[in-house]
């Protein structure tokens, strides 16, 4: 059975989870049948045969971000040979640099940013801040990237991010550009250092444009993703065998890629 990786999942504590989830839900304006709680990521993922997860959640203020790293820390522990985490950073905290060495003493592995729900564009210096400490502590970081309702992480802000720090294994979420996935695959594909995952994309593209994006990237750059708990895994699973992959390419995307970034 083919191994396979998610490499996109927010998770929450019990006791916000459903605030969580409605949040995201009213931010996108989707239905979504998933709850945020570990027990439940673990559960959809059995479905596919998912043998491993990138877990994180992100700080919308600056006093969340311990709290957040500690729980994705501990998930990680109670779950050591299942979950990878990525801790969360915020660019108004007063100490970003003691943020990341604490979120790295804790175990975790990157770091995950959504400039969209933190509310700073990634090529203003409030972000370049947050990638210098990234930067010098060598670990990847996974951006939420491209919406057409903003403009924080689209196209025209992330390449500067991306040229600013060449040296950065970054991995743009959602082919690099939510809602503007062409867009962003024009201007973006061929840069060194960026990957990307298929995450809250293939609802929206065919199989055609999908593996025309894939290819654009290249195949050894690109992760799966089902952004729990947005999509189901079996549902995104069977938008992504739709895709005219060959079994080589599907094994890089569904784990090799992913291995070699977390270190797996």
């Amino acid at each position: 059975m083919q191994k396979i990786i998610n490499a996109h999942c927010h998770i929450y504590p019990s006791k916000i989870a459903s605030k969580a989830v409605k949040g995201i839900r009213d931010f996108y304006d989707l239905d979504m049948s998933l709850n945020g709680r570990t027990d439940d990521l673990i559960r959809d993922g059995e479905k596919v045969g998912v043998v491993h997860y990138l877990v994180h959640s992100v700080a919308t203020t600056p006093k969340q971000v311990k709290s957040i790293n500690e729980f994705i820390a501990s998930e990680v522990n109670s779950h050591p040979n299942l979950f990878t985490g990525f801790g969360t950073l915020h660019p108004d905290s007063d100490d970003i640099k003691g943020d990341f060495e604490y979120l790295i003493s804790l175990g975790l592995k990157g770091v995950k940013l959504h400039p969209d729900f933190q509310r700073f564009a990634l090529n203003d210096e409030r972000a370049f801040r947050l990638g210098e400490v990234i930067n010098d502590g060598n670990v990847p970081v996974l951006i939420h990237c491209g919406d057409y309702r903003y403009n924080y992480s689209n196209p025209p802000q992330l390449k500067p991010f991306l040229d600013k720090f060449p040296e950065m294994t970054v991995i743009g979420a959602h082919f690099a550009g939510w809602s503007v996935w062409e867009e962003a695959t024009e201007k973006l594909a061929g840069t060194p250092n960026l990957y990307v995952d298929l995450s809250s994309s293939l609802y929206d593209l065919s199989p055609s444009t999908a593996e025309k994006l894939i290819r654009a990237y290249g195949v050894d750059k690109v992760l799966w993703g089902t952004d729990y708990p947005m999509w189901e895994a079996d549902k995104e699973f069977e938008l992504f065998n739709k895709i005219n992959l060959s079994d080589d390419e599907r094994a890089a995307i569904l784990y090799d890629n992913a291995s070699k970034i977390l270190g797996i």
